[in-house]
């Protein structure tokens, strides 16, 4: 199926991101809100992205007036029944999702696409709210969306074929590297980044190394931000949330660090709130330092020593354990965190080079220091114990000539 038309349903920051992007391959698009001052910050966003084009030379007035005539914003569902892709975008509750799919399966014409833009929620669960779960689909784009390459294509246990096919090809016409991933919490990205983002604030709170030395070694191992930086400017919120879901579901290896708790109970929410690892104007008490000090006291766990294998570890491992599990292959699982997260290397790649014996003699010593968040994943230790130990004996999770 062609599309010809869109909508998103829910005009936060993300949702006016995804406008834009749909209105820039020359598709007309609907926002739809509850809120007029939503709809308004969302036609400001995406005109502050075209006007950005323009002092980059890339895009002249008339080229925005046209691109910008593409996007109708609206506080009801007037014109929905003619969409071919809806894509959801409203806050990260499944309650919340489900009723707008409920609503979007009784408006749009059947043969229509209803996709979400979940970062970590269940597309199978938002699926059963409708009666075309044949029909509905992970379609995640990347914050911020017009310059993130990378979006996540999610089928749910019903979705079919030709409507993964459909949102692939979507993702390509819109210029995104489109790569289907097997449906789990967190999915792909999120689920090898919470992991990362989370044993940071471990060692923040156990006094290792401050924000800016942890940020600084990561930088210079090559990410493209620190893991606070990064979290600050996701959003407090949208971490705790889908930290807690993955949590859920995997277990220990994913429990939260009671500074995360902290930080949302606080409202240190990053950019958005002025303050979160980082300040960004005022502060405001409780500060960071008052955090860590509590967290201190309760859990009574001081580290005086910082690697950045600490945060580096654990995200190749989750990568193994993904690819273990058929979430993606090895690729895909390379290019979307290349993609979706910066690296220069995706995580399988970057275990290679280390050595698959050193990753998991690390993993061990971790794993006696600090817990089951460091179990190693049983293919990493098949890996080694075959003797494919990475680029050094030219085969670990990949083969080098």
């Amino acid at each position: 199926m062609f599309i010809f038309k869109a909508a998103v349903v829910g005009a936060g920051a993300m949702g006016g991101s995804i406008a834009q992007v749909i209105s820039y391959s020359g598709l007309p698009v609907i926002v739809k809100d509850v809120d007029q001052h939503q709809l308004d910050l969302a036609m400001q966003k995406a005109r502050s992205i075209y006007e950005d084009r323009v002092k980059k030379g890339k895009m002249n007035a008339s080229q925005v007036e046209d691109r910008m005539a593409l996007i109708t914003p609206q506080l009801d569902y007037a014109g929905f029944d003619d969409v071919d892709i809806v894509i959801e975008a409203v806050p990260e509750k499944m309650v919340i999702k489900q009723a707008v799919f409920r609503e979007l399966d009784g408006i749009c014409h059947p043969g229509a696409i209803l996709a979400s833009n979940t970062s970590a929620l269940s597309i199978s669960e938002m699926a059963a709210a409708t009666k075309r779960p044949n029909k509905v689909i992970g379609m995640h784009f990347f914050n911020p969306a017009h310059v993130m390459k990378l979006v996540e294509v999610i089928p749910g246990q019903q979705t079919d074929a030709e409507t993964i096919e459909d949102v692939g090809s979507f993702a390509r016409d819109l210029r995104k590297i489109a790569v289907v991933v097997k449906e789990c919490p967190g999915f792909l990205v999120n689920r090898l980044l919470a992991p990362y983002l989370n044993e940071a604030a471990y060692a923040l709170q156990e006094g290792a190394a401050t924000t800016s030395q942890i940020d600084g070694a990561a930088t210079q191992a090559g990410m493209p931000m620190g893991p606070f930086m990064l979290s600050d400017m996701l959003g407090l919120d949208i971490c705790y949330h889908a930290g807690a879901t993955m949590y859920q579901a995997y277990g220990e290896r994913m429990r939260p660090a009671e500074l995360m708790q902290r930080m949302y109970d606080a409202g240190r929410l990053g950019q958005k709130a002025g303050r979160g690892f980082y300040t960004y104007g005022d502060d405001a008490p409780p500060t960071l330092d008052d955090l860590i000090v509590q967290v201190q006291r309760e859990t009574d766990k001081l580290t005086k020593d910082f690697n950045v294998d600490r945060i580096l570890l654990p995200m190749m491992n989750e990568a193994a354990l993904a690819l273990d599990e058929g979430i993606a292959g090895i690729a895909d699982i390379n290019t979307a965190m290349m993609a979706g997260a910066g690296m220069p290397v995706g995580p399988l790649a970057m275990a290679d080079e280390l050595g698959l014996d050193e990753v998991l003699q690390r993993l061990e010593a971790y794993e006696q220091q600090f817990g089951p968040r460091f179990t190693p994943a049983p293919l990493l230790r098949q890996k080694v114990a075959a003797g494919e130990l990475g680029k050094k004996t030219g085969r670990g999770f990949m083969e080098y000539a």
